[in-house]
């Protein structure tokens, strides 16, 4: 007889090692639960990484041959890319990359910066901001909060959301990137007289082509009119209005004797109202392949911090995603316990006996902090698939046990002793309890 079928033998004549293992079993499961990831559903976000530029003035057309086509070029050059995908717009676009399965995300995410750091001459000069992101840029937001206050204007909350709130939700592991919505930022705007323009025998391109080399935050922007007024604008907010002015059109001529330049709140392209009141909207975008509990949990730690250090402004929730998949979880261990407590009773009411019922009891912890400690050592996490299959799998444990002791009774009646019939009567289903469990 092999060692292995011999088990039950085993059991019974050293129960102390069956003690001790047990517990070992325990005790690594409740190290595992401290650590083991809880999420929502198994890992099986696509690895996508998005490309993103921008540049002021340019037509969707402007922008797909100009500046998408050299960055889809650059990252099409990637090795492991499985599928790209473009879109262009007025002012920005994007290229999508979608890697193969087992490509590690942050190489790949490095290789495409590599890429479009190489290209980068090759685009106009006037294209700024291009980022890689390590999401798809159309996710949506995992948790939206609003920026809220009484005091301060929608320009300085703009600000205060871009430089002290972003930076803190960027630095979170997972986040992918913090979207602003209903901002609405301060910038230089200059407004020119035509008739003045006329009488020094200049145009306005004389105007935007010192604006366009003149060292500002970013190139000007566009060209607008409303009657006799021409609107020059040009984010430029280290500058101040009087040194834009003094700016020379040509030797005689400043740009301050034809125009007028003065800081105003840029045209807004979205709005966020909360209770009637405008604020502004951020939206927190996870990254591919992390955990939405975890960002969630990292956010609100965040958000009490900057709501004491910041004065005058409040950040609120709005909506989170992790709260469903909390609840989802919850709701499967509840279940999970009600399962387990039914059976032991009504193990206990066809049994008739306490000692009877005492093993599945014990069988059925052990197997699930076992299975705990497993999904931990191969990386996989606790999830409501993972909890639905303990659930089932501990009808399968108390069938077993059940099978186990029905035989074992049966050798007592037969009139074997307590040794001669766990032993006996475990040996003779053991490996029918074990094909049954593993199929």
């Amino acid at each position: 007889m092999s060692r292995f079928s011999d088990l039950p033998s085993l059991s019974v004549r050293r129960p102390t090692l069956v003690v001790v293992m047990n517990l070992l079993i325990m005790i690594a499961g409740l190290a595992a639960i401290m650590g083991v990831e809880v999420r929502e559903l198994p890992d099986v976000d696509r690895p996508i990484v998005t490309v993103r530029a921008f540049f002021d003035g340019a037509s969707p057309e402007t922008m797909d041959a100009e500046v998408i086509s050299v960055l889809e070029g650059a990252v099409a050059r990637v090795s492991g890319v499985k599928r790209i995908e473009a879109a262009s717009e007025e002012n920005n676009g994007r290229v999508r990359a979608e890697f193969s399965a087992n490509v590690n995300l942050d190489v790949a995410a490095n290789d495409i910066r590599e890429a479009v750091a190489g290209v980068e001459r090759q685009l106009p000069e006037g294209v700024e901001d291009i980022t890689v992101v390590k999401a798809d840029a159309d996710s949506s937001p995992i948790i939206r909060l609003a920026l809220v206050s009484d005091k301060v204007n929608q320009e300085d909350l703009t600000r205060i959301a871009e430089d002290d709130i972003s930076p803190e939700f960027l630095s979170i592991d997972g986040v992918a990137s913090v979207d602003l919505f209903g901002d609405q930022e301060q910038v230089l705007r200059i407004v020119v007289d035509p008739m003045k323009l006329a009488r020094y025998g200049l145009s306005i391109d004389d105007v935007a082509k010192v604006l366009r080399s003149t060292r500002l935050d970013v190139p000007a922007g566009s060209f607008k009119s409303d009657d006799q007024m021409l609107l020059v604008r040009a984010d430029a907010s280290v500058w101040e209005p009087a040194k834009v002015e003094d700016l020379e059109l040509r030797k005689d001529v400043r740009l301050g004797e034809v125009a007028q330049a003065f800081y105003g709140p840029a045209e807004a392209e979205s709005y966020s109202v909360l209770n009637g009141s405008k604020v502004v909207g951020l939206g927190i975008v996870r990254r591919a392949q992390s955990n939405t509990i975890a960002i969630s949990d990292a956010v609100n730690k965040s958000v009490e911090r900057l709501n004491k250090r910041l004065k005058d402004v409040r950040l609120v929730k709005i909506s989170d995603d992790a709260r469903f998949i909390r609840s989802a979880v919850r709701e499967v261990i509840n279940s999970l316990l009600i399962a387990v407590t039914v059976v032991i009773a009504v193990i206990f009411m066809f049994m008739g006996g306490l000692r009877p019922t005492l093993i599945p009891t014990v069988a059925i912890p052990v197997a699930i902090m076992g299975t705990v400690g497993a999904i931990y050592l191969m990386g996989f996490s606790v999830n409501i698939l993972t909890l639905l299959a303990m659930v089932l799998a501990t009808g399968m444990i108390v069938d077993d046990a059940i099978v186990v002791l029905e035989n074992i009774q049966r050798h007592r009646t037969l009139g074997m002793k307590s040794y001669a019939a766990a032993v006996n009567g475990t040996r003779q289903v053991f490996f029918a309890v074990l094909a049954t469990t593993a199929t």
